[in-house]
Formats: structure tokens, C-alpha cells, sequence
């Protein structure tokens, strides 16, 4: 059996021998999948993560990054048009999570990812690597300054079920934001009423606050601007 491999292999020419670490494409796929993994990581785990401690979307946005950048890659290898590359886009585009609505942070992130991963993976010959540092550096920088120097206050959100429906009315509105106050136990800047239902005297209310300052709970809601 084994002699049998060896003279397959010498029967074989030379230009079809497996040498795949002598391949340029497999280096080239080290280096721009660390590249990417580097600014992932810089994006996700350093700039997100500490704002939002939110671990699922720490995985999904791991994930799907990573699956973009391979995916980007290996088509890259192959002849595709350009509708093939905008119906990769739509693909993206209906993807809809059987859970709550994501907020427009986490989704603005989401593209975020998307974006440097398809860019690190098909930026071609014609764009060195000291350019895509430059672009990825940018992107990055950019998130850093809005999260932490221009946008030093994050204002999140929370929906409540409030029952004191008499308090609805615009007249008293200060005293149903003291009410609602006193009992989350947080400095509300404002709050909208959005559902009223007259027949179990409850309405949705959605509040507004600075999520740095204080901290609330996220069960079963969007953490960091979530609802």
C-alpha cells in the first residue's frame, strides 16, 4: 500500500506536488488573519466589552468577524462578479436573530466588524500592509475617541411596566419622574410613555440615564443602550 502512494506521488507532476508552506497565499493569509484578530480584539475586547459587559455579543461579534474574514478570503480566490459581492452584503443584511431587536450600538459595532474583516481579507496586491494598518488603525482610533473622549457620558435606556397610569397625564410629569426615580433608584434624565393599556391600568415607559454613572439591571434586556 505504501509502495503503491510513493509511486502515485512521483507519477504526479511537479507543479501539483503538495508545497502548501511554500505557497504565498498561505502567508499572506497569516498575516492578514492577524491583522484582523489584532483589531478585533482592540475593538471588542478593549473598546466594547468594557462599556457594555455584554459576554454574548463578545462571542457573536468574534465569530462572525472571523467567518467574514474566511469567507472574504476564500472567494476572493475564486471568479465572482460584482453582483456575487453585493449579494454577499445582502446576505448580512436579512440576517434577523430570533431574540430582541438589536440596539443601534451593538449593530453599528456589528457592521464594524464586518467592515474590517472584509476589507483585511480582500484588500488586493495593489494595497500594501502598511495601508491596511493605516485603515484599520483609523477605524480603530476613531471608535476609541467617540467612546472614551468625545462621547465621555453613555446614555442607555430601559423599558419599565409602570402602573401608576394616573400619572401619565403631561401635567405631571414631574411627578412621575420623581416616582420613577425613587423607585428604580437611578438620576433619570427623561422618559417617554409608549403603550398604554387602560384595561390592566399599566403603561410601557421607557427611561432614559446615564449608564457610567450608575447601573441597573440588564435580565432580559440589551445591556449598554438596550431596552
Amino acid at each position: 500500500m505504501n509502495n503503491t502512494l510513493i509511486i502515485a506521488l512521483k507519477a504526479l507532476p511537479m507543479d501539483q506536488t503538495i508545497t502548501w508552506w511554500n505557497e504565498k497565499d498561505f502567508y499572506t493569509l497569516l498575516l492578514r488573519l492577524g491583522v484582523n484578530l489584532f483589531f478585533l480584539t482592540v475593538i471588542i475586547r478593549l473598546l466594547y466589552y468594557p462599556k457594555t459587559k455584554r459576554k454574548d455579543y463578545l462571542f457573536t461579534y468574534y465569530l462572525i468577524g472571523t467567518i467574514t474574514f474566511f469567507l472574504c478570503f476564500s472567494l476572493k480566490k475564486l471568479d465572482i462578479d460584482t453582483g456575487m459581492g453585493l449579494g454577499l452584503f445582502a446576505i448580512f443584511g436579512i440576517i434577523r436573530y430570533r431574540t430582541d431587536a438589536i440596539e443601534i450600538k451593538e449593530m453599528t459595532y456589528l457592521f464594524l466588524i464586518i467592515g474590517i474583516s472584509v476589507v483585511n481579507s480582500l484588500a488586493s496586491n495593489k494595497v500594501s500592509v502598511s495601508e491596511m494598518l493605516l485603515i484599520n488603525g483609523v477605524i480603530t482610533f476613531l471608535t476609541f475617541g467617540l467612546e472614551n473622549l468625545w462621547l465621555l457620558k453613555h446614555e442607555t435606556r430601559k423599558i419599565i411596566t409602570y402602573e401608576r397610569i394616573e400619572l401619565i397625564k403631561p401635567e405631571h410629569y414631574a411627578d412621575m419622574k420623581f416616582d420613577l426615580e425613587a423607585r428604580t433608584g437611578l438620576k433619570i434624565n427623561r422618559f417617554e410613555i409608549g403603550k398604554i393599556d387602560f384595561l390592566r391600568d399599566v403603561a410601557q415607559v421607557r427611561i432614559y440615564y446615564y449608564s457610567t454613572d450608575q447601573s441597573f439591571s440588564t435580565f432580559g434586556q440589551s445591556g449598554g443602550g438596550g431596552e
